[in-house]
């Protein structure tokens, strides 16, 4: 049997945890570091436990902004009404004025620099009509995102107690921004921001005290306690930390700080296929190919302590009879990780190309023969 590498994103690493540095100890309710390439968690604590988000609510804000960009929605120097409701905003604000219209690229930087509450609701409005329609969005595309233990009430953050999300979940979101919208990213390492002649800063502290930190949010209400994800890149490599509930500014930001250099100094990343790449070739029967080319959809990674990357080996197992027609990207088998001999993961090995159905007497033989087969 052909023998492989693979690696399965989002994956987490408790098969081989015994193997694993010691983690630092980490004042938060709850926190965990993942590798932005492999998606694998380096090490968590509460990961999975509901937490308040405050206002790293508004990554997904953002996220849905980012999309009707894209989209065509909205345009950056289209100005957008702010309505009573927008300027009431509780909490922080870039201090939007009622009757005066703010461009989208103003009520952007509002509202990642300065964690504007009234610069989202005036965005949520202007881009779904009313914040409750927006909130709505907000979490169709959560359940999308996988984010299956997040509800919104809210496009701000303001406490609600329906208003939910996991350290976990919140990893996934912040992951999505830098990879689906990296054009929008680098907004996220704007250190302060002037709106009405009023300039506040970033209060990511990792900004000015980490050159490789480029993101993402600070987060705080009383209930909340004080929340920080951060990104950082190092040469080839980015991690993404999310700590949340602690009890100061300094601390969110120096527990933070601890989580990313124990994953750059413990951890390597390494790229086991490319996107397109051809990992197998597979027989197939009753088709108008005798053979398929199987790989990955994306590129993929696995995350490793130091050191331990020549122990990793995988098997490949197919789907056997592989039966035409088979369509590029329809799953044909599977690739199963293991660390010194240890299950670690498994992920789907993919079709490469399309293999139409083969014509009646091709078929007819096929059959025989796996009759007999």
């Amino acid at each position: 049997m052909k023998k492989t590498l693979f690696a399965l994103l989002c994956l987490a690493l408790p098969v081989f945890a015994a193997a694993q540095p010691p983690a630092p100890e980490i004042a938060a309710r709850s926190y965990l570091l993942a590798d932005y390439y492999s998606g694998q968690m380096l090490v968590q604590r509460g990961g999975d436990e509901r937490v308040e988000p405050a206002s790293l609510t508004k990554l997904m804000t953002a996220y849905l902004t980012f999309a009707a960009l894209r989209q065509g929605t909205i345009q950056t120097a289209q100005a957008l009404p702010v309505s009573e409701k927008a300027w009431r905003a509780e909490g922080s604000r870039m201090f939007i004025q009622p009757k005066t219209p703010v461009s989208v690229y103003d009520l952007i930087r509002g509202m990642i620099v300065q964690s504007g509450n009234d610069a989202c609701i005036a965005l949520a409005e202007g881009i779904a009509g009313s914040e409750e329609e927006f909130v709505r969005r907000m979490n169709k595309e959560a359940q999308r995102l996988g984010m299956n233990h997040t509800h919104f009430m809210n496009a701000t953050g303001l406490p609600d107690p329906q208003h939910y999300t996991t350290a976990y979940d919140l990893s996934l979101l912040a992951r999505a921004i830098i990879r689906d919208f990296p054009e929008y990213y680098p907004l996220y390492s704007l250190k302060e921001y002037k709106y009405n002649n009023i300039t506040q800063a970033n209060r990511n502290r990792l900004l000015w005290q980490d050159p490789t930190v480029d993101g993402m949010k600070t987060g705080h209400t009383e209930t909340a306690g004080f929340c920080l994800i951060a990104s950082a890149r190092r040469d080839t490599r980015r991690l993404i930390s999310v700590v949340v509930g602690t009890a100061s500014d300094g601390l969110r930001a120096g527990e933070s700080q601890k989580l990313l250099n124990y994953g750059f100094q413990n951890f390597d990343t390494h790229r086991l296929y490319r996107k397109g790449q051809s990992v197998a070739t597979l027989p197939v029967w009753k088709g108008s190919e005798n053979i398929l080319k199987a790989g990955v959809a994306q590129d993929f990674y696995v995350s490793l302590p130091k050191g331990l990357y020549p122990h990793l080996k995988a098997a490949l197992v197919s789907k056997q009879p592989l039966l035409a027609p088979i369509s590029a990207g329809q799953p044909v088998g599977t690739i199963r990780l293991a660390l010194d001999d240890k299950p670690y993961a498994e992920t789907p090995l993919v079709a490469l190309e399309n293999v139409e159905t083969a014509n009646f007497f091709k078929r007819g033989w096929d059959s025989v023969k796996l009759w007999f087969k």
